[in-house]
């Protein structure tokens, strides 16, 4: 009979309502963590303009509309939230744990922690520049490329600026170009500076470095093993969830959050200032365009997959995107390359002002590992990489994450209008059905 109680009082907390709240709660867990990150990666930030950051973040669509049912995506956000935060705070223990806790929700998310740690590890190796004896030849970038206090790479919005006990700075070479973040040879000679800077570094903190990440480690050996006993990274239909070789869903992902912070991408000065930056060395810039743009056809040519799930699903926003724009005619889907290539340069091009350039490679490699493997087009698979994005962007301006509230608003309003009033019903098989991300 207590047993029977105790089933009872089980399925009573497991009600569709209760469930349902348990997303409410990690949401406002969530908004929380958003603004102890936005404080930490940006310290001279006003509190009210984080607090407006906050608000904006929390009122993203996809996130937000998760919030009302029982799904992993918020908790998913949740967990990463909690993994970034602590490893900014260096408590690297802690985040590993919380990355063991969000590959245990979504799988994928052992790209995340690996990004993480990256993060941590190169905030470790360019900001507490330590000399330990480096001989002159080692520092021969950095000696050519002293700098004053005042352009000091670590000033720059959302580098957090830390030194340890006993270290001693080092001219680090300049690898920005003061304010103005480049895409085009300078970039690739800045990332070859970062790249040989960080390897002289990473010998010297070695010793650091393995006890502060070796916790990461751990969760990634218990990862590969799990993935060998289950036989594939999934647990559930292993079938649908195969890995693919989609190049073309990091178009999709770019086109997105693009639109998803449109007043950060689509204005005449950033476009001006974008293109300077990209056809600054013309010659190199002229055949990296190319480069670039016949990447972007190969993808949507031969790397474009429709699965079986999108075709068949129509309360899924993005089985009209498919059939009413991506695949409305059969030269759509290569018209939409050039805006597919702006929006990647646009995302690398605002990161790139806020951050190093071994940062942005990292994020732009673990975008890719996360979504080209996956073959079935969701919006809600970038949630995590658009939050990166956005708390890393560095863009301040309050009349442009006022729009991006506004255009928030509307998208919410509209979903969930459909959502609510506009549900149908399937002639195969009964049940009300109603329109979702």
């Amino acid at each position: 009979m207590i047993w029977v109680q105790r089933i009872s009082s089980f399925s009573d907390l497991c009600s569709t309502a209760i469930l349902r709240s348990v997303n409410g709660a990690l949401a406002i867990v969530c908004s929380i963590l958003i603004y102890e990150i936005i404080t930490q990666l940006k310290p001279a930030l006003d509190r009210r303009k984080a607090a407006l950051n906050t608000v904006v973040l929390s009122l993203y669509p996809l996130h937000w509309f998760f919030t009302y049912l029982y799904y992993t995506d918020v908790a998913s956000l949740t967990v990463f939230l909690a993994m970034y935060l602590t490893s900014l705070k260096k408590n690297y223990f802690l985040s590993a744990l919380m990355g063991a806790l969000a590959v245990c929700i979504r799988q994928t998310n052992i790209i995340w922690m690996l990004f993480v740690a990256c993060d941590g590890v190169i905030d470790m190796l360019l900001v507490n520049r330590q000399s330990v004896g480096i001989q002159k030849s080692d520092i021969s970038i950095a000696e050519k490329n002293r700098i004053s206090p005042k352009d000091d790479f670590s000033a720059k919005p959302g580098v957090r600026r830390r030194k340890m006990k006993g270290t001693q700075d080092v001219p680090f070479p300049t690898v920005t170009g003061g304010n103005e973040a480049t895409l085009s040879g300078s970039h690739l000679s800045g990332l070859f500076d970062e790249f040989q800077y960080i390897i002289i570094q990473a010998w010297h903190l070695k010793w650091e470095l393995m006890v502060s990440f070796t916790p990461f480690i751990l969760v990634l050996g218990a990862f590969v093993s799990f993935v060998y006993w289950n036989g594939s990274v999934v647990l559930g239909a292993k079938e649908a969830h195969a890995v693919s070789p989609h190049f073309a869903q990091t178009m999709y992902f770019a086109m997105v959050s693009a639109l998803f912070s449109a007043p950060f991408h689509f204005t005449l000065g950033h476009a001006t200032a974008l293109l300077r930056s990209f056809f600054k060395i013309r010659p190199l810039s002229f055949f990296l365009g190319f480069v670039i743009l016949t990447a972007g056809v190969l993808s949507v040519h031969f790397f474009s997959i429709a699965h079986p799930y999108l075709l068949a699903d129509n309360r899924h926003y993005p089985f009209y995107i498919w059939r009413k724009v991506i695949n409305a005619h059969q030269l759509m889907k290569y018209f939409l390359v050039p805006f597919y290539v702006y929006s990647w340069l646009s995302i690398l091009h605002i990161l790139g002002k806020a951050r190093s350039r071994i940062w942005v490679l990292a994020y732009f490699l673990a975008c890719a590992a996360v979504l080209v493997p996956t073959p079935l087009v969701e919006f809600r698979y970038y949630t995590i990489p658009f939050f990166i994005f956005m708390l890393n962007s560095g863009i301040e301006e309050i009349s442009k994450w006022l729009l991006i509230a506004i255009l928030y608003v509307v998208v919410n309003s509209f979903t969930m209008y459909m959502f609510l009033f506009r549900s149908f019903e399937w002639s195969h098989e009964s049940g009300v059905q109603r329109f979702i991300w």
